[in-house]
């Protein structure tokens, strides 16, 4: 079981083909340099072949062994890297210069895209000091307020991640305001039916979904215990379900800028992982983004 991110470059299982959309991207590109050199994948480029190699040569990037498709415009690029998937000749894809709209749009195109059965979903993986295992966080970046329905499609694609992240007993805590049922208060009201579902066998013998349980008692055996929940998620969640993208988003930003933690997004649900971070995130969190989208590919590929 990965305990850390930085495992991640070590522990990084078969190399797989990645496809970049947009590569005309600094951190982009530094990242993906750096994932080939260490073994993580066998990166393929699609994007401005002169503004990458200006980027190559101001960063002293060694591309002239990477396959590289030059398209300028962004929505070709886009449907050029998700055929790409579609028709098995790359494992996953990276969004590089290229709005996520345009990117999404082309992965669940319904002729040539990504599309399954399931629910696109973000899962941000956090390493954070003051935790003793990663942190899996979902949904708080892609949607908005979702049904039970799709809260039940959230808790598999993060079950996946962390299945491929080593993790055999996923423990996944749903997320409210409090821990006993109000029935004014959705969150808790979809806790406790998931907490059932759970019960009754529908996340599979090796998830407990324990709910509703406020963030501290995720989180802290402390807290758990003053309160008197006794839950073995309690203390030593895997999974942080949240109820709204609000509450993903400010759990997710406070870990980054206030814990200094590290992290790693990827948007699961289709037929490949998306690996979809913010310009804002630095090298090291699209490294590892690219590391845990191999480590994804390459579980599916055995599991398949």
């Amino acid at each position: 079981m990965i305990r850390e991110l930085n495992e991640l470059l070590s522990v990084k299982g078969e190399r797989m083909k990645l496809v970049v959309v947009a590569c005309q991207d600094e951190d982009v590109l530094e990242a993906v340099v750096e994932s080939s050199n260490l073994g993580i994948s066998q990166p393929i480029l699609i994007g401005s072949l002169k503004e990458t190699r200006v980027i190559a040569e101001k960063l002293n990037l060694d591309i002239s062994g990477f396959e590289f498709i030059d398209e300028d415009d962004l929505a070709a690029a886009a449907e050029i890297g998700v055929r790409m998937v579609s028709e098995g000749k790359a494992d996953f894809i990276m969004k590089g210069l290229v709005d996520t709209s345009i990117l999404l749009k082309a992965v669940l195109n319904k002729d040539w895209g990504l599309r399954t059965d399931s629910l696109l979903s973000h899962v941000m993986v956090y390493d954070v000091e003051s935790y003793h295992k990663l942190l899996y966080l979902t949904d708080g970046g892609m949607n908005l307020n979702p049904s039970i329905e799709e809260k039940k499609k959230i808790i598999d694609n993060s079950i996946i991640v962390a299945k491929a992240m080593g993790c055999k007993n996923v423990k996944v805590a749903a997320l409210a305001a409090k821990e006993k049922v109000n029935p004014k208060m959705q969150a808790t009201v979809d806790a406790d039916e998931l907490k059932n579902m759970s019960i009754e066998g529908a996340f599979g013998k090796e998830v407990m979904v324990e709910g509703p349980l406020a963030l501290d008692l995720a989180l802290s055996k402390e807290a758990a215990r003053i309160k008197k929940i006794e839950s073995p998620v309690a203390g030593d969640a895997d999974v942080l379900l949240v109820p709204t993208i609000e509450m993903g988003n400010g759990i997710g930003k406070a870990i980054t800028y206030l814990a200094n933690g590290k992290s790693a997004g990827i948007i699961m649900g289709a037929k490949a992982p998306v690996v979809l971070v913010s310009r804002a995130d630095d090298k090291d969190t699209k490294l590892y983004s690219i590391a845990l989208g191999n480590m994804i590919s390459s579980y599916l590929r055995k599991m398949a």
